[in-house]
């Protein structure tokens, strides 16, 4: 059997006692309360549950601010972050152990130039933050069982570490397992798709009232015609792990407006969410 199947790259009792954790008991419902989940087949499930045991094996959590980090954090944590190397290699989140929890949202502090090349820091607060070569950092109360229907922070900080895998991030996972996928077509169609995100959310912009502030519950009305969350417009690395969210927990509206995206990533990701959810009878999320 192939190593990374086994999880022999961990200690073989963690491992083994990770799996063991995850049983009868356990593991059907842990798998239920994630809805985004519905539809894999038994031979899927089971990869997923052996990812699982592999991350709970060979990463470290730690919870602050007063979070006790219970089996049932780590585990619903485990899962979501299993996901997206289900089809793939779990040596691709090595190079890093921790995994920092806390209570809710936290700051971080920014630094940005301005056009006269003046540095402006300041403090924002965030739910999820992953640190080349260091830790991923998340909000419970956003990673909670994934109940949100259309971002998932767990999808998107570990979809920054499969991002940084191979240097700096910037929209292009490593593709040295994927001979079927060429860097320069995927750089093309993620830039075009980017660009084209960046031209409609200017679109949507424009049409939001002067006494509306952007950033508040009254505009949410005009962003639920884009196909992904605005913050997928700040950088490539974003885009693509925005992307990553909506593809796994979210894929329809990725999938209609940007098709060849939407491809790309399934042969990236080697799973087509879309089909396997559609199958199962999710129905699409209804967006406010």
């Amino acid at each position: 059997m192939l190593r990374w199947l086994t999880g022999r790259d961990a200690r073989d009792r963690a491992f083994e006692q990770a799996l063991d954790s995850l049983d009868a008991r356990v593991w059907p419902p842990l798998v239920a309360r994630h809805a985004f989940l519905a539809g894999l087949d038994a031979r899927e499930t089971e990869t997923l549950r052996r990812h699982t045991a592999w991350i709970l094996a060979n990463k470290a959590f730690h919870g602050v601010h007063g979070l006790r980090v219970t089996p049932d954090i780590r585990r619903s944590i485990a899962i979501q972050a299993a996901l997206p190397v289900l089809g793939l290699d779990t040596s691709l989140y090595r190079g890093w152990t921790q995994i920092v929890v806390y209570p809710g949202g936290f700051l971080v502090r920014r630094a940005e130039t301005d056009e006269a090349g003046v540095v402006h820091e300041y403090e924002q607060e965030t739910s999820g933050e992953s640190w080349e070569g260091g830790p991923v950092i998340l909000s419970w109360e956003d990673a909670r069982d994934g109940t949100d229907t259309q971002t998932n922070v767990v999808i998107h900080e570990f979809a920054h570490k499969l991002d940084q895998r191979d240097g700096d991030a910037d929209g292009m996972p490593g593709l040295r397992a994927h001979r079927d996928l060429d860097p320069r077509h995927w750089r093309e169609v993620l830039d075009r798709t980017f660009d084209d995100f960046n031209a409609w959310l200017d679109e949507v912009e424009a049409l939001i009232p002067p006494d509306v502030d952007p950033e508040s519950d009254e505009a949410a009305g005009w962003y639920a015609e884009l196909p992904l969350d605005p913050y997928a417009a700040q950088d490539p690395a974003e885009f693509f792990a925005v992307s990553s969210e909506s593809f796994f927990i979210d894929p329809w509206a990725m999938a209609a407006a940007w098709p060849d995206w939407y491809r790309l990533l399934a042969r990236y990701y080697r799973q087509d969410p879309l089909r396997r959810l559609e199958d199962a009878g999710v129905p699409r999320p209804v967006r406010p």
